[in-house]
């Protein structure tokens, strides 16, 4: 087992790569009462086209099936294991990005017990056409939920504004028309493609006895067996750099409306060191253009064009990448054209040095209570591990970040080109 210290967090990281090709990586925190651990696969919503494992020609799958995968990995012959879960004194949970899917428990007892219960079920699924099709109402209902909300259509109304080919600008639980298509045959056809140990990884945190789990761990694959499997072929259709759409107006019965405006990246084939400065400049400036310090967002509190819901982010994977900046505004084309004055002012003057450190001492101390969740340690090392980077090289980026990088990402990705814009109005009766 490889040892890796980060001596500026006074961490040491314990990792291996099993012979199956899975990687396990256990983070000793004595002083936590909590055990944490995620079983993540690398395979997400917008893995749609793809080779099946043992065959030659790519497939097209239904929008939505990563999501109703995860959800029929709960239901065994001999009942649902989030009851197991439940017995042994855990919480079990899921969930499905556009790039993962992770399933996970909590604990403070019996972690032996339940990180097997977790590794065991993820590795045996067991569908039927009956629960396939009783499983399609579930999700059909919680769908009709999410169309009703004005929060979840601003934000993929404005992904959808992005992308024109790329599936990131499909729900992620796809549509009641797509996962009426999906099959038994389809689930056991990705499962055996992405659920392949060498395509997941495993993260354990809290207070345990890091030689002892990575035993356990050891043991319980060695007694599965797998077969060696080449590197997954991905599809994607080409995507033209600039956004599909300018803007779009959705008309829902809100009290207050909505705006969110994004940024879309023109080359999002980062990876590695390259993707985390990139990620971390525009984030800062972000911070330096609309964090709650700044001038900017006092003037669009105090004109009432923001409120407490104001938010911004910034998140790029392989193939998609943008800016977000919204919330609720009692003015949206106000809003609109604020923000993007403000960006444009922005970008004629030099980074002020003053600023830049203020913003960057800030976002390491937000990093730094972070890491004091297990929650968020274990989920944030498994996505920065997909993506060649690694979750304790973040506070070092930090402090390397000059402000040549800054300028640079300035320039390049606040394009007004580049923008686009999504609201919900209020719906006239």
């Amino acid at each position: 087992m490889e040892q890796i210290h980060f001596k500026q967090l006074k961490e040491t990281l314990n990792c291996k790569t099993l012979e199956n090709g899975l990687k396990v990586f256990i983070l000793e925190k004595k002083d936590f009462n909590k055990t944490y651990a995620t079983f993540t696969t690398n395979y997400g919503s917008v893995d749609n086209h793809f080779v099946p494992f043992g065959e030659n020609e790519p497939v097209k799958v239904p929008d939505g099936i990563a999501h109703f995968l995860e959800h029929k990995l709960f239901e065994k012959e001999h009942g649902d294991v989030f009851q197991d879960f439940s017995k042994q004194g855990a919480s079990a949970n899921a969930f499905t990005t556009f790039k993962r899917t992770a399933y996970l428990f909590s604990t403070t007892g019996d972690v032996e017990k339940n990180l097997t219960t977790l590794i065991d079920f993820v590795q045996a699924p067991y569908f039927t056409e009956k629960t396939v099709e009783k499983e399609k109402g579930i999700i059909g209902q919680e769908i009709r939920m999410y169309d009703d909300n004005p929060d979840w259509r601003v934000y993929f109304g404005l992904i959808a504004n992005m992308y024109q080919n790329h599936p990131v600008s499909i729900d992620i639980a796809g549509t009641v028309e797509s996962i009426a298509k999906i099959t038994k045959d389809d689930l056991y056809e990705c499962y055996e493609t992405f659920y392949h140990p060498s395509n997941m990884l495993l993260f354990i945190v809290g207070p345990v006895d890091a030689e002892k789990i990575m035993d356990l761990v050891e043991k319980n694959q060695a007694g599965k067996d797998y077969k060696d499997k080449p590197p997954i072929e991905r599809f994607f259709d080409e995507e033209p750099a600039q956004p599909a759409k300018r803007k779009e107006v959705l008309n829902m019965p809100v009290q207050t409306p909505k705006c969110y405006m994004g940024y879309k990246e023109k080359r999002p084939e980062r990876q590695g060191k390259e993707l985390l400065l990139r990620e971390l400049s525009v984030n800062l400036l972000l911070e330096m253009m609309f964090g709650k310090s700044t001038k900017n967002y006092e003037k669009l509190y105090n004109d009432g064009l923001i409120d407490p819901s104001f938010s911004f982010d910034y998140t790029e994977e392989q193939g998609y990448g943008f800016s977000m900046i919204g919330g609720d505004t009692s003015d949206p084309d106000a809003f609109a054209d604020t923000i993007s004055r403000m960006v444009e002012d922005f970008k004629k003057t030099d980074i002020n040095p003053e600023d830049l450190e203020r913003a960057r001492k800030k976002k390491i101390g937000s990093f730094l209570r972070a890491l004091n969740s297990p929650e968020f340690i274990a989920n944030q090392f498994t996505r920065y591990e997909f993506n060649g980077m690694n979750l304790f090289d973040v506070i070092p980026t930090f402090e390397d970040l000059t402000a040549a990088h800054l300028e640079k990402a300035l320039s390049d990705h606040f394009q007004d080109s580049q923008l686009t814009i999504c609201q919900v109005k209020k719906k006239q009766s």
